[in-house]
C-alpha cells in the first residue's frame, strides 16, 4: 500500500495516459489529481499539447475532474471554449461533457453560447456532442431565458430524424424550458 502511494504521488501524467486509453487508467489519473489544483494544472497542460493522442487522452480524466470537483477548470475555462469547435470528436465531448457540470461566468457565456449552438445544428456533429451542448444550453438559459426559444427551435428541428438519445435529452431539455416561459 504505501508503495502505491508514493506511486501516485510522483506520477508522470503523459506517460500514464499514453500507456492506454481505458476506464481504469482514467480512474487512476482522476484518483491521482483529485481536488489538488497544481496537479490539475498539469493534466490541462496535456490537454492543450498540440499532440492529438495526449490531448485525446487527458481530456476524459479532465471531464471527470471537473464534474466532482467544478472550481479546477476556472483558470482554464476561457481556453477551453475558445478552442472548443476546432478539437476532435473526443475532445469535444469530454469538453462539452465537462461544460454541462459548470456555472459558467457571464463574460464567457457569449462565447459558450455561440459555440454549443454551432455544435447542436451542425448535422455532422457527434450525437454525444449535440446532447451535452444541449445541456450546456439549457444550463444558461435559466439565467438567460431569452436564449430558450432559439434552443427550443433547434431541438424541435432535429427531433423528427434524432437518434434515441437525442431525443431522449432533447424531451427532457423541452420539459425545462417550458418552464421557463
Amino acid at each position: 500500500m504505501y508503495f502505491e502511494a508514493v506511486k501516485i504521488r510522483n506520477m508522470d501524467l503523459k506517460k500514464v495516459l499514453l500507456q492506454e486509453h481505458s476506464k481504469a487508467q482514467t480512474n487512476k489519473v482522476v484518483a491521482y489529481i483529485g481536488d489538488d489544483p497544481e496537479k490539475f494544472k498539469q493534466l490541462m497542460k496535456l490537454f492543450f499539447d498540440e499532440t492529438y493522442r495526449v490531448t485525446q487522452r487527458a481530456a476524459w480524466p479532465m471531464s471527470i475532474c471537473v464534474e466532482k470537483n467544478p472550481a479546477l477548470i476556472k483558470p482554464y475555462l476561457s481556453k477551453m471554449i475558445d478552442k472548443l469547435a476546432d478539437q476532435t470528436v473526443a475532445v469535444k465531448r469530454n469538453s462539452v461533457r465537462a461544460l454541462q457540470f459548470l456555472d459558467i461566468p457571464s463574460r464567457l457565456q457569449g462565447k459558450a453560447v455561440n459555440t454549443c449552438f454551432e455544435l447542436l445544428n451542425s448535422p455532422s456533429e457527434a450525437i454525444a456532442v449535440k446532447v451535452f451542448a444541449m445541456t450546456v444550453l439549457a444550463n444558461i438559459c435559466e439565467k438567460q431565458p431569452d436564449l430558450a426559444n432559439e434552443l427550443r427551435l433547434s431541438i424541435e428541428n432535429q427531433m423528427p430524424l434524432g437518434s434515441a438519445g437525442f431525443k431522449s435529452r432533447g424531451k427532457k431539455i423541452l420539459a425545462r424550458l417550458h418552464k421557463l416561459s
